[in-house]
């Protein structure tokens, strides 16, 4: 069983990549090279267009009917390669919600050995997959959500022609993922790690006609590279301290070798805490945590389906999966804790102003997505593992439903996605709005305080900043409590943000024009399915799993060895006596950030503006997103640039092609050519020659001889 959640991905993706191959391989040159996989001359694709997902769309954002042309691909084949993958997704997701139900509820913890792979010397290592608790919510999370992106995916793309190769990426993103969280070793959990960069790169860059997302793919896998070295350095240094990358045996071990030492750049540090360090960076890159963030936005350049999937499920929880896993070394290493838990506050903080004055409705989500993982690394931080997994869990539905929703509306609106030119869709597309406030009364955290009744986000992001004030409260350390804090702050600009994007999209007046606003309609059936099922899961998935996740008789009988118990038990000890105060924060915050939207969206929406103009730093630095982009351009982008081009100029052309094939061969050639015209055909010339050179050899004796 475990083997078919794993790999159906991967035979879907080999089957529809192959028939994608072998179909534009075998269509008439012509249709081949006309349709250019769904792009227009312009380098759009079939939904992208100048910045938006645009089918028709030209750069200026006019219909542009040559966008979308001929196909090699006929719809038979096509259909073929979407209910096949999706099927398989689906088959895959039955099997994985089995497991979770075995392994959670039952206890049937297994290793499911798959081949031997790398014996070498003391290296040993064995393909395998590990499946406990952890594996189990992850298989879940995975597989739910990438099954309904797959089946989201059949009615957002129904216009481009290179479906095939969109629903192949998409299955291969799911099986990478899969493998880094089955993943039993370190090298095997690697080969996940750069599967899931490798399947976003592809994705971001699915129109690959279009500039933009061209830099966008590249971006995003170069700013992961920076991360994954942090990353494999740190799986170095765990070879170097226990001789071995098994989990098993790693954490056997993790306790004695909490006093060991290592060497790293010139200095005796604790190895663990250097080991940490280094596997965290890895976890940065990948979940777009705070100076390593900056992919994160771009990435919306890929259709709506690979943002759902890449925010809510896949490459940005993989950060997550792996502190989670490596916990017991975590454990031992409360220094790089604590840097994973300031890291996570300071994403929360400043996701969530940067969301705050953002008008592209998907960069509202992404923006939103960033900071909801900055939460997710404070409960790990703290210690509290269960409660970081925990919002993980519930934050896939949510966000997932936000995104496919906002999908939706980027549909209804011709593919607009600025929502200045939006506003009062609530008629005209009242059941992706219905899904959209599910969505955002989950990611508020809209409940009832001193209870478990309410959305999704109620339930785990306020155990997180509970989980922050428990650990401020157990150990006095002010790291903890500069993490409550900046969570706290953030919820209040999460809720403010999120309702600002529900007023400016569905209330007031319409901003669009009149041709666009009365053309709006409802998805079709295979986009609205998925959000349905996700709103059931962002309504009830905290009150129904919250007992299991992040309790403690849930810590001995449902996550057992899965996560490192450690402080996590003092902490959910913690949670239980937490001041009324802080119990009541994150719902005051939710309340005060629902008001001061309404007032400046719905009541009185001329105040933002004027808030904007009076206050033009603040509003500009938001805007430009703190200019990290400016800073990283200024810092390495163009020295980087300024490097490669005196590389090329200076020394790859001025020296060694100006001594190599334009220098001493040039110069070669020079004379070859001037030997060439002795070489005249004439006999008297070579005999005038010969005569010359025994001429010259008669003198030379003869001067040689009178010495």
């Amino acid at each position: 069983m475990y083997n078919a959640i794993v790999f159906l991905p991967l035979l879907g993706f080999l089957i529809a990549g192959i028939a994608n191959m072998l179909t534009w391989r075998l269509a008439p040159a012509d249709a081949a090279e006309t349709s250019g996989h769904g792009h227009d001359d312009h380098g759009h694709g079939s939904h992208a267009a100048h910045g938006h997902d645009d089918p028709g769309h030209d750069a200026h954002g006019h219909d542009d009917h040559h966008a979308v042309e001929e196909s090699p691909h006929s719809p038979g084949k096509i259909r073929f390669a979407e209910y096949l993958t999706t099927g398989l997704l689906f088959l895959s997701c039955i099997l994985s919600w089995v497991a979770f139900i075995n392994v959670g509820f039952n206890g049937a913890t297994t290793t499911v050995p798959v081949l031997d792979w790398i014996h070498v010397g003391k290296l040993q290592i064995d393909w395998a997959l590990r499946i406990d608790t952890l594996t189990a919510v992850m298989l879940v999370v995975v597989t739910t959500v990438s099954s309904l992106v797959h089946l989201y995916s059949i009615g957002y793309m129904e216009e481009d022609p290179s479906r095939p190769r969109f629903f192949a990426y998409l299955s291969l993103f799911t099986f990478a993922m899969l493998m880094l969280v089955t993943s039993d070793n370190l090298v095997q959990m690697f080969f996940g790690w750069e599967g899931v960069g490798l399947a976003s790169y592809l994705l971001i860059g699915f129109w690959y006609k279009k500039p933009s997302a061209n830099a966008a793919a590249i971006k995003a896998f170069v700013v992961n590279r920076v991360g994954d070295f942090g990353f494999s350095l740190g799986i170095f240094a765990v070879f170097v301290i226990f001789g071995q990358v098994g989990f098993e045996g790693i954490f056997k071990e993790a306790a004695s070798k909490a006093d060991t030492t290592i060497h790293f750049l010139g200095y005796t540090l604790p190895a663990l805490e250097v080991a940490c360090f280094l596997l965290f960076m890895g976890a940065m890159g990948k979940s777009a945590q705070f100076l390593l963030h900056t992919w994160l936005p771009d990435a919306m350049e890929g259709p709506t389906p690979v943002s759902a999937l890449i925010h809510a499920a896949t490459m940005v929880t993989a950060g997550i999966v792996m502190v989670a896993r490596l916990s017991p070394l975590f454990q031992h290493a409360p220094n790089a804790l604590a840097f994973v838990t300031f890291i996570g506050a300071t994403t929360a903080f400043f996701a969530a102003t940067v969301g705050l004055v953002q008008n592209d409705i998907k960069r509202v989500i992404a923006y939103s997505t960033c900071s909801q993982l900055g939460y997710m690394f404070v409960a790990l931080g703290v210690g509290a593992y269960n409660v970081g997994v925990f919002h993980l869990f519930t934050h896939a539905f949510f966000k997932a439903l936000l995104f496919l929703g906002a999908g939706s509306v980027i549909v209804a609106m011709h593919h607009e996605q600025d929502m200045r030119k939006m506003g009062g869709l609530k008629s005209k597309i009242p059941w992706t709005y219905a899904a959209m406030i599910i969505g955002t009364l989950a990611l508020t955290g809209v409940g009832l305080p001193f209870t478990q009744i309410g959305f999704a986000g109620f339930n785990s992001k306020d155990a997180v900043i509970e989980a922050a004030w428990a650990s401020y409260a157990e150990s006095g350390r002010l790291i903890p409590l500069y993490a409550f804090w900046m969570t706290i702050v953030a919820a209040l600009m999460t809720s403010f943000y999120s309702w600002r994007l529900i007023f400016m999209t569905f209330h007031g007046q319409t901003r669009a024009d009149a041709h666009t606003y009365d053309h709006a309609h409802e998805s079709p059936l295979p986009m609205m399915i998925p959000l349905a099922v996700l709103s059931v899961g962002a309504v009830v998935a905290g009150m129904v799993f919250h007992h299991a996740f992040i309790t403690e008789e849930g810590l001995e009988h449902f996550w057992r060895e899965a996560v490192s118990l450690g402080e996590g038990t003092k902490i959910l000890e913690g949670m239980e006596h937490v001041p009324a105060l802080v119990h009541l924060a994150p719902f005051t915050m939710m309340l005060i950030g629902f008001v001061t939207a309404y007032y400046m969206y719905i009541v009185k929406p001329t105040v933002p503006a004027a808030i904007a103009e009076r206050n033009p730093l603040l509003y500009n630095f938001l805007l430009n997103k703190w200019y990290f982009d400016e800073l990283y351009d200024w810092a390495f982008v163009r020295p980087a640039k300024w490097l490669g081009r005196f590389l090329w100029k200076k020394g790859d052309g001025a020296t060694i092609d100006g001594l190599g094939p334009d220098g001493v061969s040039a110069r070669v050639v020079d004379v070859t050519r001037g030997v060439v015209k002795l070489q005249t055909g004439y006999l008297y010339h070579y005999a005038f020659a010969m005569l010359i050179g025994i001429a010259a050899l008669f003198t030379w004796s003869m001067l040689g001889g009178t010495h």
